[in-house]
């Protein structure tokens, strides 16, 4: 138990650090923030509702996976190296695809 205990506090930590340095985390942070409450009154029915929910929710995932990548990345040097740069712009296509398709998601369920 004190395991799974430290876990959760070790995951505020980094959830601390990524509102504190990651720019782009805290901007779709704040759009979640917005989105979610919005889901509730604009989602038709439950299914569409988990749809919308979980898009937005994995667009902060994947954002947190993306600045884990950056953070190891540059932990291994401040050379420019072509893997390092394809590290970072795949973690960072990541990011594009979540978003992506969190607007696919909540434009074909408010539009369709």
């Amino acid at each position: 138990m004190e395991r799974l205990i430290k876990a959760f506090f070790y995951s505020l930590e980094g959830l601390a650090a990524a509102w504190r340095d990651e720019e782009a985390f805290r901007i779709e942070a704040l759009v979640c923030l917005a989105a979610i409450p919005a889901a509730f009154f604009l989602a038709p029915f439950g299914t569409a509702l988990a749809l919308m929910l979980g898009s937005v929710l994995l667009v902060l995932i994947v954002e947190l996976l993306n600045t884990a990548i950056e953070a190891a990345v540059d932990r291994m040097g401040s050379e420019i190296h072509p893997q390092a740069k394809k590290a970072k712009d795949a973690g960072s296509a990541a990011v594009l695809v979540a978003i992506i398709n969190a607007f696919a998601i909540w434009s074909a369920i408010l539009i369709l």
